[in-house]
């Protein structure tokens, strides 16, 4: 009996170390859902480029919760079979052993959290102000020259097959400072369960997904928006209807886990120009 209890704590501690890293819950879910177009590439300004981690950082956290797992097996199979630890061991001893496993992975999780933030936040230093260089430069890169002359936006067709054609007078720095601040809205009501309030801003197609993503999770979630920068990457319009296409880049947290993951995601938008003051709403979400 006594050596069946060890080899349960024995489990239970590995399992701990070794355990994946939780991910946190952001509106939308981890993937693409509605509608999607093709977009163009982001612009190679380096103020605003974003540095992304290399792709193999995800893969050492599974690596070193294996070695950590290994190690301590290692260690207790050979205190265990080899030092006569089965003899004389106490359950005071395999509950100091569960405990100093669950503090150890913590300590892990901590310490990897904290490497990806320090290695992701410089690069958005300043994201959510305002740069009027930055601006005109996104502009002339996308084809968004403005006409002083013709007393509209005069935004022109960019080179690429990608249409950027936005109807004149549109508010291109303002509907970009909406749009973060609609994304923050939506990841509280999503934290929230908030589904009524998650229906103003999509469509009724994409709700209906939506609605059946936030079922699965239970009780309120504690997704935080760190920092968040966003750019336009399509635009077109016709009599009928315009369609935008957002692409947004930042960071975002769990408050309770400690867990930190990147934001890319594309959001489509459609509005119904026939319609006088309709809103524009979200048709797909693109990971």
């Amino acid at each position: 009996m006594k050596k069946l209890l060890i080899m349960f704590a024995m489990i239970f501690a590995v399992s701990l170390v070794a355990s994946p890293v939780a991910e946190a819950k952001k509106f939308g879910g981890s993937k693409s859902i509605g509608k999607s177009h093709q977009t163009a590439p982001a612009q190679p300004a380096a103020t605003n480029t974003p540095t992304t981690a290399p792709a193999g950082a995800p893969g050492k956290k599974g690596m070193m919760g294996g070695m950590l797992g290994g190690l301590l097996a290692g260690g207790l199979l050979a205190a265990l079979f080899m030092g006569g630890g089965f003899e004389n061991i106490q359950i005071m001893d395999i509950l100091i052993i569960g405990l100093l496993a669950f503090v150890l992975f913590k300590i892990v999780r901590t310490v990897m959290a904290s490497k990806a933030g320090a290695q992701q936040r410089p690069a958005y230093a300043g994201a959510g102000q305002p740069n009027p260089n930055m601006q005109r430069q996104q502009a002339e890169q996308t084809g968004f020259a403005t006409n002083a002359n013709s007393g509209s936006n005069g935004f022109g067709q960019a080179t690429s097959a990608v249409p950027f054609d936005l109807p004149a007078g549109f508010d291109l720095p303002g509907f970009l400072e909406g749009a973060r601040s609609h994304y923050k809205t939506l990841q509280l009501a999503w934290n929230e369960n908030d589904l009524c309030k998650i229906q103003e801003y999509v469509s009724i197609d994409l709700y209906n997904e939506l609605s059946n993503q936030r079922r699965e999770l239970v009780g309120d979630q504690h997704t935080e928006v760190m920092f968040l920068d966003a750019e336009l990457v399509r635009a077109t319009h016709n009599a009928n209807l315009a369609e935008v296409s957002v692409k947004f880049s930042g960071r975002y947290r769990d408050t309770v886990e400690g867990v930190e993951e990147d934001i890319k995601e594309i959001w489509h938008l459609e509005r119904n120009v026939t319609q006088a003051n309709s809103p524009w709403l979200i048709v797909g979400i693109e990971q």
